[in-house]
């Protein structure tokens, strides 16, 4: 048992680390780059990208989710339901924030007004998965 569970902590390790890697790229270069789009090719190319992104952040946030639980149910302790916590805060930030604000871009008559808070909130989701990723090599390391 502890042969999987070790390999699951060197799993969940490298799942936080790809997705901290990715919001720091979304962060830094590809939300910003929506600022140098007139409206048209805004709406065109974020037609293009969402769908695409979502195809890579979708299935780390399932796995990120599913190891979240398997630990909170098979090994509770303090350490995993703050795991468990954080990783939930990314997906109430994501669902509840960041999801209808990628809609609004697409749907609003002022797209770059959506794109600019896409653009500045996003530094919510960049610190916790960030601080997702510090946590679990802290506790990797332990």
């Amino acid at each position: 048992m502890n042969y999987i569970l070790e390999h699951l902590n060197v799993f969940r390790l490298v799942v936080d680390f790809g997705l901290t890697v990715l919001i720091w790229m979304v962060q830094l270069i590809i939300y910003p780059g929506f600022m140098f789009y007139k409206t048209a090719s805004l709406l065109k190319w974020h037609r293009y990208y969402t769908p695409r992104i979502t195809i890579v952040v979708a299935p780390l946030m399932f796995i990120q989710m599913g190891v979240s639980l398997y630990h909170l149910i098979f090994e509770f302790g303090s350490l995993h339901l703050i795991y468990f916590l954080l990783v939930s805060s990314t997906w109430l930030s994501t669902f509840a924030y960041f999801v209808p604000l990628h809609q609004k871009i697409e749907t609003d008559s002022d797209p770059l007004f959506s794109a600019k808070k896409l653009t500045s909130g996003n530094w919510i989701r960049t610190f916790q998965w960030t601080l997702i990723f510090i946590f679990s090599l802290i506790a990797f390391s332990s």
